[in-house]
């Protein structure tokens, strides 16, 4: 015998109800309006840079009338022998360089703080985390002082070594050693007569190189747009990366409005590598290294 159907409780008087409808289209809604928000500089970036510099001052920014990309090319590559392409070659190897080896000292400090024990482990990384806490900007002084110490000031190393080591990639790495890399795998290494290095190397290294390429990629974006330390650092105009290049040529705008297209060319052309990056190496994030690891 069927068991009756138990009856619907009614709805509670005076609860309003809002649709399913209403609720994703007010989502949708904000998540455009984010979208919107984030990549309306690009856009502007992107068609005010095909403008000469009647176009810009005149306001008429959003437009590709008047197209010039051509010759703002062509202005940049041949202004002052083309220094703003060995700013572009400064910056790859200030983040290129620096992001790596970054990322590499982090990974393996990560991976000492999560595999090993030693006296004082906690300790110490609780002094790691308190660096995460402290501004960059506030060590740009004794950095220099440093530097100046040791006749640094003014070369690529002035800028090079102070971004060699960053407080929360060490943090992240440790998280991503936990969970990436299993402590069977290592001991099984070890068995066959690997020692710590080759371990850390060969098996260590390769599964959490999803870790690798978020600090990585945290860490030459930091690096990218890292602007104090190159001007407390540099003096010496090829040098510059291109954060501290493009500030330059903008200082100029007011007395000459011919450094426009310049500033806003430049501009575009710097936000490249950081989409390349991004994009290449995007499917990294979501690799599951780990998989078949452990038999």
């Amino acid at each position: 015998m069927t068991a009756p159907a138990t009856p619907a409780a009614p709805a509670t008087e005076g609860t309003p109800v809002t649709p399913r409808w209403l609720s994703k289209a007010a989502v949708n809604g904000a998540l455009l309006l984010s979208v919107g928000y984030t990549l309306f500089p690009l856009l502007w970036l992107i068609t005010a840079a095909t403008k000469d510099t009647g176009g810009l001052l005149g306001g008429d920014a959003f437009s590709f009338k008047g197209f010039d990309l051509g010759r703002n090319l062509s202005g940049l590559a041949s202004y002052n022998d083309g220094v703003y392409f060995r700013w572009y070659l400064n910056s790859l190897l200030y983040a290129g360089g620096g992001a790596v080896v970054c990322a590499l000292i982090s990974v393996a400090a990560g991976y000492a703080f999560d595999k090993y024990r030693f006296r004082g482990k906690e300790k110490l990384f609780g002094v790691v985390l308190l660096g995460v806490l402290v501004p960059s900007t506030a060590l740009a002084l004794p950095m220099y002082l440093l530097a100046s110490r040791t006749g640094l000031v003014n070369t690529y190393w002035s800028v090079l070594i102070p971004v060699l080591v960053n407080p929360f990639g060490v943090y992240l790495s440790r998280v991503f050693s936990a969970s990436y890399i299993p402590d069977e795998a290592l001991e099984a290494a070890r068995i066959d007569g690997a020692g710590e290095l080759r371990a850390f190397w060969s098996i260590g290294l390769r599964m959490v190189m999803p870790g690798f390429v978020t600090v990585f990629l945290f860490q030459f974006t930091a690096i990218w747009n890292n602007f104090f330390l190159p001007l407390v650092m540099l003096s010496d105009q090829k040098l510059f990366p291109l954060s501290l290049g493009l500030y330059a040529w903008n200082s100029n705008t007011h007395a000459e409005p011919s450094f426009y297209p310049l500033v806003v060319t430049g501009s575009l052309l710097a936000v490249l590598p950081l989409v390349v990056a991004f994009v290449a190496l995007q499917r990294h994030w979501k690799a599951g290294l780990t998989a078949g690891s452990v038999k």
